[in-house]
C-alpha cells in the first residue's frame, strides 16, 4: 500500500468483502493499516443470487462489521437473470453488479477509494489468459495495483499466504462452491495449468510471474513515456488532423513507430477502442513508399501520403476517389445479444445483426441472405460498406488451411457484373471481408464445433426478409 501510495491519511475506503479468504484477509489488513494511519472504512457485500449459501455469507460478513463498528452495505441481485436478459456471461454480469455496488457506496461516503482482493494467483491467471488470447505488453502486465480509484492492497500475496495469515490468527472465512468447478476459463487455468507448472516446471510460479508482471508494467510505462516524446518530434496537430513527418518518423525505432500510429488512431476514434493491429499495419505501409496514396480506416479516418508527410484526418472521405459508400460502423457490444442492430442500406434494404448463444456442435441453417459468424473471432469493430482497394476474403486452400483472395479476384471469378461490384454491400473488419452480401463468407469467421457465440447477419429486403425469418426456428437464443 505504501509502495504504490494507495491510501493517504484521512482517506475513505470501500472494501469489497465476499466472505472468502482473500477478501476477509483484505479487511483485516485494512483494519491493521487503520491503526497506523487514520482512514474511514466501509464494507460492501454483494449477494449474486447464485448459491443457496449466499445468504449465510452475507450474515457472516455483516457480523464481522457489526462487531467492529464498520459501516456495512448489502446489495442483492439476480445475476443469472441479468446475464440471461443481457446475453452476457455470469462472470461479466457479476462483475458489473459488484462494481456498481462499490461505486454507489463510495458515492454515499462522499468519495472513496475502492479496495478489492485480487492476489498474486489472480494476477498469474490473468497474465496467462491474456497471453493465450494474444495480448500486448499492457495485457501481459496482468492486474495493476492501482487503476483510478481502485486499489488492490493484497496483490503482492499468494493465495497460500492469505490462508496461512488467517489460519495463524484463527480468523474464519467462507468457501465459495463455484470456485471448485471448471465451468469458467479462469478456473481451468487455476486448477490445472498453474498447478502443473508449479509441480512439473518450477516452484514459486505465481511469485515469479508477479515479478515479470511488475517488469512489464514498468516497461509499458517507459514505452508510453518514450512514445509521447517521439510523437512530439515527428508529429504536428491541426484542426481534425495529425501530420507525421515521414523522414523523422523513419528514424524512430519500429516499436515506437507502431505505438505512435496506434496512439493517434485511438485518439481519433470515438471511443478509443476497436483500433487493431491491421489498422496500424495499413497506416504504416504509407511510410514505406514515397508515392502519394490514401487508405480508409474505421470511424471515417483517412490516412494519406502527401509528399513528405502522412496525414491522418477525419471527415475527408470525398477525397478518396472510388473508395465506395459507407453505410455504418458496427460497434459490437454485449447489447447485441439482447437487441438486434439494424442498419439501412441503399434502395430501402436493411441489414440486421444479432448475437446468439449456440450449443457446441449444433448445426446452423444455410441461407443466401442470412449468414452466421463465430462472434469471438471478431476482434475489431465492423463496417458495412462497399468495396475498397485492398479488401480480401479468406478461402480454404485445399490443404486444411486458409489463404487470402482479393475481393476483386473473387468478384471476377464469380462473374459479378462490373456495374454491380461498387454497389454491393459488404460486412468488413478492416480490409478483411466477412461477407459479400448475398454471396459467400470468409472461411476464417465460419462457425465450427468450438463456437459458443454467434453473430447472425441478415439481409432484409422484401422476399429475402421473409425467407430468413423462418430460420429462427432452428437456432435458439441461449
Amino acid at each position: 500500500m505504501e509502495k504504490y501510495h494507495m491510501v493517504a491519511p484521512g482517506d475513505h475506503i470501500v472494501a469489497g468483502v465476499s466472505g472468502g479468504a482473500d477478501s476477509v484477509c483484505l479487511l483485516f489488513l485494512l483494519l491493521a493499516f487503520g491503526e497506523k494511519k487514520p482512514i474511514s472504512l466501509a464494507v460492501v457485500h454483494v449477494n449474486h443470487g447464485i448459491r443457496p449459501e449466499a445468504g449465510a455469507d452475507a450474515e457472516f460478513v455483516e457480523g464481522i462489521c457489526r462487531e467492529r463498528g464498520i459501516p456495512f452495505f448489502l446489495t442483492t441481485a439476480d445475476v443469472p437473470a441479468l446475464a440471461a436478459r443481457e446475453k452476457i456471461s455470469p462472470e461479466d454480469a457479476g462483475r458489473r453488479v459488484r462494481y456498481e455496488a462499490f461505486c454507489e457506496a463510495a458515492r454515499k461516503m462522499g468519495g472513496a477509494r475502492i479496495a478489492v482482493a485480487h492476489n498474486l494467483d489472480d494476477n498469474a491467471e490473468t497474465m496467462l489468459f491474456h497471453l493465450f488470447r494474444g495480448s500486448g505488453i499492457r495485457g501481459l502486465g496482468g492486474i495493476p495495483p492501482v487503476r483510478g480509484d481502485i486499489i488492490r492492497p493484497i496483490l503482492c500475496l499468494e493465495r497460500r499466504e492469505v490462508e496461512a495469515y488467517l489460519g495463524k490468527r484463527q480468523i474464519p472465512w467462507r468457501t465459495d462452491s463455484t470456485n471448485s468447478g471448471d465451468a469458467y476459463c479462469r478456473n481451468r487455468i487455476r486448477h490445472h495449468i498453474l498447478p502443473f507448472a508449479e509441480r512439473e516446471i518450477t516452484g514459486g510460479v505465481t511469485a515469479h510471474m508477479g515479478q515479470t508482471a511488475e517488469i512489464l508494467r514498468e516497461t509499458e510505462a517507459y514505452l508510453e513515456q518514450q512514445t509521447k516524446s517521439a510523437l512530439e518530434e515527428c508529429c504536428k496537430a491541426g484542426d481534425g488532423y495529425y501530420a507525421v513527418d515521414a523522414e523523422g518518423f523513419g528514424k524512430i525505432h519500429s516499436v515506437l513507430q507502431k505505438r505512435i500510429i496506434h496512439f493517434l488512431l485511438k485518439k481519433m476514434s470515438p471511443t478509443g477502442k476497436d483500433i487493431g493491429a491491421v489498422h496500424v499495419r495499413d497506416t504504416m505501409s504509407l511510410f514505406e513508399k514515397k508515392e502519394n496514396r490514401s487508405i480508409r480506416l474505421p470511424f471515417g479516418i483517412l490516412a494519406r501520403r502527401q509528399y513528405g508527410e502522412v496525414i491522418l484526418e477525419t471527415g475527408a472521405g470525398e477525397e478518396m476517389g472510388g473508395a465506395g459508400a459507407d453505410f455504418a460502423i458496427v460497434r459490437l457490444t454485449e447489447e447485441i445479444f439482447a437487441h438486434p442492430a439494424v442498419y439501412d442500406l441503399e434502395k430501402g434494404g436493411k441489414i440486421e445483426l444479432f448475437g446468439l448463444f449456440i450449443k457446441k456442435g449444433q448445426e446452423v441453417p444455410q441461407n443466401q441472405y442470412t449468414k452466421w459468424f463465430d462472434y469471438d473471432k471478431i476482434e475489431e469493430s465492423l463496417e458495412i460498406r462497399t468495396r475498397r482497394r485492398g479488401d480480401f476474403l479468406t478461402i480454404a486452400d485445399g490443404k486444411g488451411g486458409m489463404a487470402h483472395k482479393s475481393l476483386k479476384d473473387y468478384m471476377i471469378a464469380e462473374k459479378i457484373p462490373r456495374q454491380a461490384r461498387d454497389r454491393m454491400p459488404l460486412l468488413v473488419s478492416g480490409s478483411h471481408v466477412l461477407w459479400v452480401a448475398g454471396h459467400r463468407i470468409s472461411e476464417y469467421f465460419k462457425v465450427n464445433e468450438n463456437t459458443e457465440r454467434i453473430l447472425r447477419v441478415r439481409l432484409l429486403s422484401g422476399e429475402q426478409e421473409g425467407k430468413s425469418k423462418t430460420e429462427e426456428k432452428n437456432v435458439g437464443t441461449h
